[in-house]
């Protein structure tokens, strides 16, 4: 249950900072500020690196990267209450009840293939 709501969260988080990312304008943008085109003489322009923006896309940035540790943390340490197989071919012979048929090979007649 944990897994899925963590996941919902990491999930809110990922498309939040795709969208703050996306609104933010790059450093590009005021790069002419800083070559005498603009109010300011830093690299980061009259307002400054440390914006609202700026700390809003930190601090999801942040959150996000805890939900993806987390997340890597509960699918990696994840039990079953009863033995958990080992490999994927054992997961699915036993999920297949015993009563249902196994498919037979096709017959291997080769008469009519020419040898060379």
């Amino acid at each position: 249950m944990s897994f899925q709501i963590i996941l919902i969260i990491h999930i809110l988080l990922a498309l939040s900072l795709i969208a703050l990312v996306l609104m933010q304008h790059g450093k590009g943008a005021d790069a002419g500020a800083a070559f005498g085109a603009g109010a300011s003489g830093s690299v980061f322009g009259a307002r400054g690196a440390n914006t609202f923006m700026y700390k809003l896309t930190a601090s999801v940035a942040i959150g996000f990267f805890a939900t993806s540790l987390t997340l890597a943390y509960l699918a990696t340490n994840e039990t079953d209450a009863k033995s958990d197989p080992s490999s994927i071919m054992e997961q699915v012979t036993s999920t297949i009840p015993s009563d249902v048929p196994m498919i037979a090979p096709a017959p291997s007649d080769t008469s009519d293939i020419p040898s060379y």
